[in-house]
């Protein structure tokens, strides 16, 4: 599977994921396969929309990855939508290189721009601080009987991956 960009697999990936939400708060658990190992992720924060239609957000997650596919990344999310538009920015920091953590860890932020109307999405992210890069992804999703399926295309630029990728999910969605 691709996340902002990069490739975190080569092949196929599985997951599942557990959301909590009250009055605008909200925390949650995501895992995926990652082929070298797991990533375990962990996030939370507050989200309003406002009677104007705009939307606002503030959270905090966490990448933990297990064997030596990937060390840690945590950072502070904010966001911003109104209709079919909304803003996100990240602030994280990178634990480094497997291995060689001390010498390689580093700050990133990333900014996304998206746009979205009847299953059909438009993402533009761009990176900063020690990390360069961007990508461009287009998809469409929708429900199919009780399922979510989708379609995208990714693009990304030469600091990632400088790849093209087509990419298809199908997951189910249920409250506990």
């Amino acid at each position: 599977y691709h996340y902002r960009g990069i490739q975190q697999t080569d092949a196929g990936s599985t997951y599942a994921g557990l959301d909590y939400g009250n009055g605008g708060f909200y925390i949650g658990t995501w895992v995926a396969d990652v082929a070298d190992g797991v990533e375990v992720d962990l996030y939370g924060g507050y989200g309003i929309e406002l009677d104007s239609g705009l939307s606002l957000g503030l959270g905090v997650t966490t990448y933990q990855y297990t064997g030596d596919f990937d060390s840690a990344y945590n950072e502070v999310n904010l966001s911003a939508g109104y209709g079919l538009f909304s803003v996100g920015y990240s602030q994280g920091k990178w634990d480094g290189e497997v291995g060689n953590e001390a010498a390689t860890e580093g700050d990133y932020s990333i900014l996304t721009v998206s746009i979205e109307s009847n299953g059909f999405s438009g993402t533009f992210g761009t990176y900063g601080q020690d990390s360069d890069g961007e990508y461009f992804d287009l998809a469409y999703g929708t429900e199919i009987g009780s399922f979510d399926v989708g379609v995208g295309l990714l693009f990304s630029g030469s600091d990632l991956d400088d790849d093209e990728s087509m990419y298809f999910s199908i997951s189910k969605s249920f409250d506990l």
